[in-house]
Order: structure tokens, then sequence, then C-alpha cells
């Protein structure tokens, strides 16, 4: 009997031995800007940026060189007006001070047509609240985002996944209802009051809002989509307010029964080519499951970003949990990827996540080591993902928030190149991607796919490092020695170890 238990203790204890480390060391409480270097916005359009910053508050925030038509709040770092109508790009030097001290940081805004110059970052309720979302629910989802720290980190979007509309034939008079009004516009259902007053409520923080729909009849859920209203929809979401569409294929596989590329990209080419003009800016995610290689053409039909796999909460696990699975295919497209055009593997799901496959079952812990958890994280950030956690706002545990919040880790994604990683070496036991950055730095991470710990060693060839230059722990935010002509570290079963040759003289540490 005890023999027989052996094996059983040993599979657990890769999990009880993640709880010794936290990563990511706590913010200082002098400031820190973080976020992007680069914002895209077409002209003459409404402009909101809140500028991400740890540091012990209150915070007073400076910003030199604005455009014309824009203004700080130096209370809460919120940047908002209107753009000018002319091309242009404009240097801003970004400020912030406390009684610990200060930072400062050049914001390059452009004015022009790319959208997204750096993968979108935010909250996207779906894999949380499934059916049972609400205005209320989304509130507290953009309360959570301030309050945690996360949009201190950089996340600024607080989308509404399915189910805010009506769904036809129900006799819930709480979802039911006619779908439209009399002048054919949709209408929401009794959970959502009032949707400019969410949007507002969500600006007001300094974050942006986002929306939901299909081409088809029907969302995936069987709520009121857009087939037919499409251009009327688009004006309906501008007028409340939104800055982030996410167009599910759904029910238009009833529309398009020819599986063709043209039937692929007609629905996205026609709301590709209203999108840019209604009179605010909205990023554009084509979430059609990378049917007909939507990598090579999303951007020409207006997309911003595209999922390049199936759902990853319905992704079966086998040797690996089903994050590596859906990531591994991602990181083969990295030459399609660039500024304003974004490989989408879908949303961050760890911490506390509903059951894809029980939808009615509240939120728990998911079923990933730390280890793994970190690797899921460092990957999708490599990659140059779309970062949207999906999980619950109301349960950031420390873990959780240590993962999602470490500014080095995000600052890989963030990079204004727009690269995303390579794979230099993949097998059975261990995956290399190397992120080239802007200005001659690198980034690589070494993934450990075994059922072990195991010592990896990458070499400056694989890497593109010369001899020689300082390598820092992006995780850990530490120097974590030299390149010499290879680099050796320890990586825990199913983890990784993320790190950066930075270049000389520019900012790494707090």
């Amino acid at each position: 009997m005890r023999l027989s238990i052996i094996p059983f203790l040993l599979c657990l204890l890769p999990a009880f031995a993640q709880q010794a480390e936290l990563r990511t060391p706590p913010p200082g409480k002098a400031p820190r800007i973080n976020g992007p270097s680069v914002y895209g916005v077409r002209p003459g359009k409404p402009f909101l940026y809140r500028i991400p910053c740890t540091g012990e508050r209150p915070v007073r925030f400076t910003a030199k060189g604005l455009p014309q038509g824009i203004s700080l709040d130096g209370a809460t770092g919120i940047l908002s007006g209107k753009v000018p109508a002319r091309k242009g790009e404009y240097r801003v030097q970004l400020g912030a001070s406390n009684g610990a001290g200060k930072d400062g940081r050049l914001l390059r805004i452009v004015v022009g047509d790319t959208l997204a110059l750096t993968p979108p970052m935010g909250w996207n309720d779906w894999y949380t609240h499934y059916t049972r979302i609400t205005d209320k629910l989304m509130r507290q989802g953009a309360d959570a985002m301030i309050a945690s720290g996360m949009a201190d980190a950089g996340y600024q979007y607080v989308n509404i996944d399915d189910c805010w509309s009506r769904k036809a034939g129900s006799t819930d008079p709480e979802i039911g209802g006619e779908p439209r009004g009399p002048n054919g516009e949709i209408l929401t259902n009794a959970r959502f009051p009032d949707m400019k007053g969410l949007t507002d409520y969500i600006h007001s923080k300094g974050l942006k809002a986002g929306i939901y729909s299909s081409p088809g009849p029907a969302t995936c859920a069987k709520f009121v989509a857009s087939w037919q209203h499409e251009e009327q929809d688009a004006r309906t979401f501008a007028a409340w307010g939104f800055d982030f569409l996410k167009y599910d294929w759904c029910t238009y596989g009833s529309i398009a029964k020819e599986k063709s590329l043209v039937a692929f990209q007609t629905p996205y080419k026609l709301m590709g080519g209203i999108l840019p003009r209604l009179d605010r800016d909205v990023v554009f995610n084509l979430c059609q499951y990378g049917m007909g290689d939507v990598w090579k053409w999303g951007a020409e039909v207006g997309g911003h970003s595209w999922r390049t796999t199936g759902d990853l909460g319905l992704e079966k696990d086998s040797r690996l949990p089903g994050f590596y699975t859906i990531g591994l295919r991602n990181a083969k497209l990295h030459e399609f990827a660039g500024p304003g055009r974004w490989n989408d593997p879908d949303y961050l799901l760890i911490g506390t996540v509903g059951d894809a496959r029980n939808q009615s079952a509240p939120p728990k812990p998911v079923a990933l080591t730390a280890d793994e958890q970190y690797s899921y994280m460092s990957m999708w950030s490599l990659m140059a993902a779309p970062l949207f956690y999906s999980g619950d706002m109301n349960h950031l545990d420390e873990l959780t928030l240590n993962i999602l919040t470490n500014t080095e880790i995000i600052a890989i994604n963030q990079d204004a190149l727009g690269r995303q990683a390579h794979i230099v070496r993949q097998n059975e036991d261990e995956l290399v991607l190397v992120k080239p950055l802007e200005g001659g730095a690198v980034a690589f991470g070494l993934f450990n796919l075994s059922q072990a710990p195991r010592k990896m060693r990458v070499t400056a060839k694989e890497t593109g490092i010369k001899d020689g230059r300082e390598l820092r722990d992006a995780w850990r935010q530490k120097v974590a020695g030299k390149m010499g002509v290879d680099f050796e570290a320890t990586v825990a079963r199913h983890g990784v170890e993320v790190f950066i040759a930075p270049v000389q003289g520019r900012r790494q540490t707090r």
C-alpha cells in the first residue's frame, strides 16, 4: 500500500512546490511610468489614455509636447481630448513625481491610419461570467482594474463579450424582448440598462470599453447579432462610446455555406470598411478561429488582431496543458505579426476562471501550477499577443497579480518594434523563443516542456546576442549575468525563464 501511493504523491509534488516563489518583486514607492512608448490614433478622433504608473499615491503627472486639443489631468494621469485632423507624430515627454521620487518617459503619439501599434491589453468577461454578465459586473471589472494595479501595469480595455443584446424567443424578462427598435437599432437586454452610462463610467477612469457582436444573425450564445445591420450597429456602438469590437464568426456559418476564402473574408471586409468611417477609433478583433489562414489577410480587411486557433478554454490537455498546444500553433506565425496586426491565441486563463464546458459552474482556481502560469504569460508576451485576462476580477490573488503585472515582461509584449518571437528550438522537452526588441535589444524565453526540472542552454548564435552582453532576468527584475558563447539556466518542470539583453544605457531597472 505504501509503495502504491508514492507515484501519486510524486505527481503532486510539483504543484505544492510552486507556492515557494513569487517572482515579480513589488513596485517601489517612487513613481515608475509603464506602458507602451508609442500610441496610434486616427486624425480628428477622440483621444483617451491613462498613463500607467506604479508608485505610492498621490502622484503628480506632467506632459510636455502634447498635440493641440489634448489635455492632461495632473492628478489622475488621464490624457483626453481630440487629436488634430492632420497626420503627424508628437513626441510627448511624460513625467510623474511623488514624495519618494520622480520618473520620466517619452510617448510618441502617432496620428495616422494605424491603430493598435502595440498589442491591446485588458480584460474580457467571457471565461468568468458567460451568460450571466451584467452592467454591474462590468463596472466591478473596471474598478478592479484600477484597484488591483493592473491599469498601472498597462491594461486598458474593459470588454463585454456575448450576451448583452436580447435573445430572440426567450421568455426570460431579463434577456428577452424585441431585439431591435422601430428604426432597426439593436437593443440591449435588461441587464444593460444604459450602455452610454457604462462606457462613460469606464472612460471616467481613463480606461477603454469594448463590445462584442457577430456578422451572423445571432451570436454564439444565440443573442441577436449584426447580420444585415452592420453599419447601423457599428454606428450604435460608436454612439454608445465603445473603443473595441470583437466580431465572432458564430452563426455566419449558416449564411456562408461555401467555405471559401472569399466567404471567410466578406463579413470582416464589410465591417472593417465601416469602422474607420466612425467618429471614434474602434480597434477591430477578428474572432474566426484561424479559418482561411486569416493571419495572411486579416490586416487587409481592416483587422488589428485575429484569432489563430479555436477557443483555448475548450482545448483539451494532453502531455501538456492546453495553452501550450494553442501557443505553439500561434508561435509558428511570427512573420505575420507587426504594429497594428497581431496574432491572437485567445485569452489569459490563469488565477480564478470559469469552466467553458460547464458554464453554469462558479469560477474556481485553474488546474495549472504556478510555473505553468508563469509560462503562459511569458509565451503570450514573447509572441506579442494581445494580453486580455479573462479570469475573475473579483478574485485576484497574490500569485495571479504577480504574473499579470510584471512590467518588464509586459514591456517585452509592448515593445514598439512589434516583432513576434520566433522559435529557434523546439522538441519534446524544450522550447526556445527569441524576440528582437527596439533599438537592438533582445528577449528570449527558455521553456521546459519536460516532466522534471532541467538545465537549459542557449547559444549566442541562437539568440543573436553578442558575447559579453549583460542579461537581465525579466521575471525577477535583476541582472542575471552575461551572454558568453552560450548561457545556461535551470528551468522548473513546465516552467520558464525569460531574459533580456538590453541596449546599453536604456532604462531597465526600477
